[in-house]
């Protein structure tokens, strides 16, 4: 229960905070803030030091945190949404949690008994307005909206700048941010969470229960250094009441706070009366490459043909009836693309009409790959081609027809205007199957084999009892491409060091061990066949590609998957199908099977909002047999980088799951052109899980069909037309 003195140490603080932003509303309406952007606090959000605050981010910022005071740590991942909407996963840790029980120190075992505690969750932030005038900037947050519930709390908060160097933060918090200095409950009282196997949603305690006013100052002293000065509506009822893992005797937060740069800021703090705090942030903002421009080579300018009325024999389309106009092309324009990375594969032509098949092996961007190829043909093609249909290729697969107009190449490089003047001069369209194009393929490509040793890692984070966790080793893998679409390849790992393999607990999942078993794997799969296949690829129609893929696919399945896509270039949805027969493999990850088998399939639905908003449905069977669906949502920036969530919901009930409920997560894909700054189509992928169970699981099968075919569709290309003179 509260007590009357802090209770009004509430009110005297929220009366004091509003009187100062009042007072000053005239100032700080034309006041210019000199803050470089909103600070954040110990939860890794936009906030003051331990409480948030009523600003965002800027738009696309991804930021990564820490911060800890006493036994208490978090470890988060932030990202900006949209301008006002942003997102955080978050891992947080108490040390001494079983300090003040009678078992302790032999309480390991026993229910919520741990020497540190570790816990998982995930918030949600809106802004319901931003800062003009007299206005100040407002945000609503949902804290710890799936967990456990030790974390839970929600806020609206209001922030203000007073004088360009100081603003004020007043704020009014729920659940644990209500948990000091308490008024009463204006929405109804707060049920109790029942954790269970925690990862639900609880909207049900949702804004209900105790609120408190919660707030604070920040004053920007010079461009690097800010302090702050916080009341903390918090009472940390579970980790200093209960568990008394640290004395929490003043509501009161102070700290300094130094910015080393725009992407690194570390502060101080003297937290709650008796502990010291650090917290570090390193934001990124995905817009910006880090290296700056893309260091490449300069392309070729364009050749200008002769004026017809100059040379009007050259234009003569008599060369397309000589036997060996078609290999002498291909080698003549290979030869100016072999610094840029790409090869012409096939190619036909009749008098006016030029047409490439282009596998691309270094430009991320297509809109690139197509200038330097029209460039290249600019010097090649004979003067009577008007036309340039750039096909590229991806695994064998045509996947679009990109139509240049000679004419207009020839009259827009030297232009004010001429990304916009190019892009008028294109036409991109659907392209007929591969064996339809009769096509003079060039003789020198297959079959073609590739190999590479490198190093790897391989990371698992947030465990349940392990924060960190990681292999490390080297990687052999080939590739060998027997034809068009036919396509051979494997990879072995061999960890050098680690400590995948330490302990591994046995599942006891009720579900089929589909993913539970992972620790085992790693155990045992030293060395370990990563995946060993043969896959097919064709378009048996100009808007349906096709995928069978058979072998070792995974490191725990190996058997047959198929798949079908319908997509068209114009079109921003598209719809796949995919059906599996799969056995897991033995836990050496080598040729051995265990017993189980299961068949597995989804439909998918795939929808571009528009502005690098995507959305991706999947109904269908997972490993374990459950049936359901999975949502992933992702945004895609023009560079490549891609931040996704992603949630799937079965019929497995949350007791036959585990801890979690259902299975959710995180995705980052980053294009190594981003942090390298020279060109390259390879990325960095990686899936962040709360925990990884049975439920929910999927196949995970390389080169599925959408992402790959997608990435030569107009929207793809005009997102990154910009790049075609570059």
């Amino acid at each position: 229960m509260m007590t009357f003195s802090a209770r009004k140490a509430g009110y005297l603080a929220a009366t004091s905070l509003l009187a100062l932003v009042a007072s000053s509303a005239l100032q700080a309406q034309s006041a210019d803030p000199v803050f470089p952007r909103a600070t954040l606090n110990l939860y890794g959000v936009s906030g003051l030091i331990d409480m948030p605050s009523g600003e965002m981010q800027p738009d696309a910022y991804l930021t990564s945190s820490y911060g800890t005071f006493g036994p208490i740590s978090r470890t988060t991942l932030t990202f900006q949404i949209t301008p006002r909407m942003s997102a955080s996963f978050r891992y947080y840790g108490v040390e001494d949690w079983i300090a003040n029980l009678n078992c302790y120190p032999d309480c390991q075992g026993r229910v919520n008994s741990y020497e540190t505690y570790y816990d998982r969750s995930f918030d949600f932030r809106y802004q319901l307005l931003q800062e003009r005038g007299y206005l100040p900037s407002v945000v609503i947050g949902l804290q710890d909206i799936a967990g456990t519930g030790i974390l839970s709390g929600e806020f609206i908060a209001a922030t203000k700048h007073i004088t360009p160097e100081l603003k004020a933060t007043l704020g009014l918090g729920w659940g644990r941010l209500g948990s000091y200095g308490s008024f009463g409950s204006p929405f109804g009282d707060r049920p109790k969470i029942q954790v269970d196997e925690g990862g639900d949603f609880n909207y049900d305690t949702w804004f209900r229960g105790p609120s408190a006013f919660f707030g604070g100052v920040e004053w920007q002293a010079t461009d690097k250094l800010s302090f702050k000065l916080e009341y903390s509506s918090d009472n940390f009822d579970v980790e200093a009441e209960q568990r008394k893992t640290f004395d929490r005797s003043s509501p009161i937060n102070v700290g300094a706070e130094y910015t080393f740069n725009e992407w690194f800021r570390v502060g101080g703090y003297y937290m709650y009366g008796s502990e010291l705090g650090f917290a570090a942030h390193f934001t990124i903002n995905p817009k910006q490459r880090p290296m700056g421009s893309i260091r490449d080579g300069a392309p070729d300018p364009v050749q200008p043909r002769p004026a017809r009325s100059a040379d009007p024999e050259s234009y003569d389309p008599g060369w397309v009836t000589q036997p060996d106009a078609a290999p002498l092309l291909i080698s003549n324009i290979n030869k100016r693309l072999k610094t840029d990375g790409l090869v012409v594969e096939g190619m036909n032509f009749d008098g006016t009409t030029a047409r490439v098949t282009v596998r691309n092996n270094r430009y991320d961007a297509e809109a690139q790959m197509v200038g330097r190829v029209a460039r290249a043909m600019s010097y090649t093609m004979p003067n009577s081609v008007e036309t340039f249909e750039i096909l590229p290729v991806h695994d064998g697969i045509p996947a679009s027809r990109i139509v240049v107009d000679r004419k207009t190449l020839e009259r827009t490089e030297n232009s004010p205007t001429a990304t916009e003047d190019m892009r008028k001069g294109v036409v991109v369209t659907e392209t007929s199957p591969l064996r339809t194009l009769d096509m003079t393929m060039n003789p020198d490509l297959y079959p073609r084999f590739r190999w590479s040793l490198a190093p790897y890692a391989q990371i698992e984070l947030f465990d349940p009892d392990e924060p960190f966790k990681a292999d490390f080793g080297l990687e052999l893998s080939g590739r060998y491409e027997a034809a068009p679409g036919i396509v051979l390849s494997g990879a072995i790992t061999q960890p050098l060091f680690g400590n995948l393999d330490d302990d591994p607990t046995p599942s006891t999942s009720e579900l089929p061990h589909v993913r539970s078993d992972a620790a085992l794997y790693n155990e045992q799969g030293r060395p370990a066949i990563e995946h060993l296949t043969a896959a097919w690829y064709a378009s048996p129609t100009p808007t349906v590609y096709s995928r069978v893929t058979v072998g070792l696919i995974e490191r725990m399945f190996g058997g047959v998957s198929a798949e079908v896509l319908w997509k068209r270039v114009d079109s921003p949805f598209a719809l796949g199908a995919e059906v599996n027969y799969v056995q897991q493999r033995d836990y050496d990850q080598l040729f051995t099977f265990q017993d189980y088998t299961v068949t597995t399939g989804h439909v998918s639905g795939y929808y571009e909002f528009g502005e690098g908003y995507h959305a991706q449905l999947d109904v269908g069977r997972y490993l374990a047999g459950d049936v359901g669906a999975t949502l992933s949502l992702n945004r895609e920036f023009e560079n490549g980088w891609r931040v996704g969530v992603f949630a799937t919901k079965t019929d497995v009930s949350a007791e036959e799951f585990g801890e979690g409920s259902f299975d959710k997560g995180i995705t980052l894909t980053i294009p190594l052109t981003w942090g390298l700054g020279t060109p390259s189509t390879d990325t960095y992928g990686a899936t962040i899980r709360p925990l990884t169970r049975d439920g929910g699981a999927r196949l995970n099968v390389a080169d599925r069909l959408y992402e790959s075919i997608r990435r030569h569709d107009e929207s793809s290309i005009d997102g990154q037309w910009g790049r075609f003179w570059k």
